[in-house]
């Protein structure tokens, strides 16, 4: 199919054409047929939505990547939805979880950390703050403070280590400001 055989129609004789080669493909990558045939028929939607000479140079790869992405908006949105039984859940667990004594303890070890925190130098401090409690990437910290990526290092590492040495915990090095953790479908 040329770029000048690019109409919706086109687009959508090609995804009736393929469709069973698509639903495999985006099955292998999704791992979950529903998955794949529901971003194939929103696909199919998409196309219809299409304004009237669009040029699409590779309309195979083209399709596939419009499905691709319908799978991955529809996994977000689903990994953000729980259900009222979850959320149940949630708040059974978290009322087991706070008994009194736990909730002192995790005040006590609160006060410690605030106290070993004031105790570092301020831009020791605010290197640990800005690295571990606002998750600001190291890069950005640097620039920040007008120093070297492995300052900043040698400041986060030195901070954490003191915080922990007052905790009464291990120090263990994490490289990097956290990462997210991706979402589970």
């Amino acid at each position: 199919m040329s770029t000048a055989e690019t109409s919706h129609h086109s687009l959508r004789d090609l995804l009736v054409q393929r469709y069973d080669e698509f639903r495999q493909r985006l099955y292998s990558r999704l791992g979950s047929h529903q998955l794949a045939e529901d971003a194939l028929q929103e696909t199919w939607l998409r196309i219809e939505r299409m304004q009237e000479g669009t040029r699409v140079h590779h309309p195979a790869a083209y399709l596939f990547r419009i499905a691709m992405n319908v799978a991955e908006e529809q996994r977000r949105k689903h990994a953000r939805v729980m259900t009222l039984d979850e959320v149940d859940d949630l708040y059974q667990m978290a009322d087991e979880l706070a008994d009194p004594a736990r909730e002192a303890l995790g005040e006590q070890e609160i006060r410690i950390f605030r106290r070993a925190l004031a105790e570092l130098p301020r831009r020791r401090r605010a290197i640990v703050t800005a690295a571990r409690i606002e998750d600001t990437p190291h890069a950005e910290i640097a620039e920040r403070f007008g120093v070297s990526l492995r300052t900043v290092e040698k400041e986060l590492r030195a901070g954490l280590q003191h915080c922990c040495e007052r905790l009464e915990r291990d120090y263990a090095p994490r490289y990097g400001p956290r990462q997210k953790r991706p979402t589970q479908s």
